[in-house]
């Protein structure tokens, strides 16, 4: 027990967030694009948000919270190549932008050599550890949202003075912008440490984090965005590492985490449908991630895997970040028939059936 306590200290100083993906090499085509309505084409796909969605930028910060090292990435292009993604992997964003046929590795924005083709067709912006919480962030000493919005005004001047005002203004107006974070707000700033709940029972913070939410999505909309997908938050009390801290002796899920993801989510409903009438040339699309996540931990030999309630590296219960390094014992040798990765974050091959999922059924709804 106490050889436990202090890996969840260390692991509530990581912050780090959810999920990564598909099975296939990057030469491949990573997640078949599915056809867009009406011969609409999409410029671009922008992804703002945290670990599930953060494709390197954490390299180029000083944090703790960190993956560029083996065996994350073992499973990346041929293989054995970490590049920042918290996956075996590739991650969400990277099949999102393959799914709106527009590439098939969405780069972070942070990655010294990108060129310029790299920034025209989008970039991820999210920061592994982020939360709408501006503390988590603090915290884990990680790009903020607010930060996140800043970099993405930076993008814009940027392009514009390359391709001038009137194209860059239709690359942002016709461009899909992708929100994921708030993971890490309940289960680590909320959850492990006192700072928030001196001040706020879980209906409060909910609401906080609801306020947080919707000044960036009207700041992101005032910045031209017009296609903006937002994930809820998924089932949190059910990843590796909450079942070990909060699950009891035999590791369930933590109803009190996933009670606040779904108290969140109808909150995140409610706004997205009111910034809809407010905003009616734009599209706001809610993207449920927990029920298919649920069904799947609930289900896994229905979709092909044999393991739900660890992860592949090491014990599986508690290693993420820099405690699923390669001197982790019994690193899975069959990722693919593990629903996780690591104890946050699912495996490529549970990401690829996941954003199908999450994603494919609400294409049309974006434009």
């Amino acid at each position: 027990m106490i050889k436990l306590h202090f890996q969840n200290l260390l692991f509530q100083s990581l912050f780090v967030n959810l999920f990564s993906l598909t099975t296939i090499l990057i030469y491949l085509h990573c997640g078949n694009a599915v056809n867009l309505p009406n011969n609409e084409t999409v410029p671009a796909v922008f992804v703002f948000g945290d670990s599930v969605v953060d494709s390197g930028n954490n390299n180029y910060i000083n944090t703790m919270v960190k993956c560029d090292f083996l065996p994350y990435g073992q499973d990346f292009g041929s293989g054995n190549h970490p590049t920042g993604r918290f996956s075996n992997g590739l991650v969400p964003s990277d099949i999102i932008a393959s799914k709106f046929g527009i590439k098939k590795l969405l780069p972070a924005s942070l990655d010294p050599k990108l060129q310029l083709e790299d920034l025209l067709t989008g970039v991820s912006f999210a920061s592994g550890g982020a939360g709408y919480d501006p503390l988590t962030s603090q915290l884990a000493s990680v790009i903020s949202l607010s930060e996140q919005l800043d970099m993405f005004k930076k993008y814009k001047n940027k392009i514009n003075e390359a391709i001038g005002e009137e194209r860059m203004n239709m690359t942002i107006s016709k461009s899909v912008y992708i929100i994921c974070i708030g993971s890490d707000d309940i289960a680590n700033t909320y959850a492990q440490t006192p700072y928030r709940r001196f001040n706020y029972d879980i209906p409060s913070y909910i609401d906080f984090l609801a306020s947080q939410s919707s000044n960036f999505l009207q700041e992101l909309y005032g910045l031209g965005a017009r296609r903006i997908g937002v994930l809820g938050m998924p089932n949190i009390g059910c990843v590796p590492s909450q079942r070990t801290i909060g699950g009891g002796m035999d590791r369930g899920c933590s109803d009190y985490e996933n009670t606040a993801a779904r108290l969140f989510n109808s909150k995140l409903v409610s706004q997205l449908d009111a910034f809809q009438y407010k905003f009616p040339e734009a599209k706001f699309v809610y993207l449920d991630i927990y029920n298919p996540l649920m069904h799947m931990v609930q289900n896994p030999a229905k979709y092909g895997f044999e393991v739900a309630d660890t992860g592949c590296c090491g014990t599986g219960a508690i290693e993420v970040s820099i405690l699923c390094n390669r001197y982790s014992l019994d690193i899975c040798s069959n990722p693919s028939s593990y629903i996780f990765w690591d104890s946050y974050h699912p495996t490529q091959e549970a990401y690829n059936l996941l954003c199908s999922m999450v994603l494919d059924h609400k294409i049309n709804d974006f434009f």
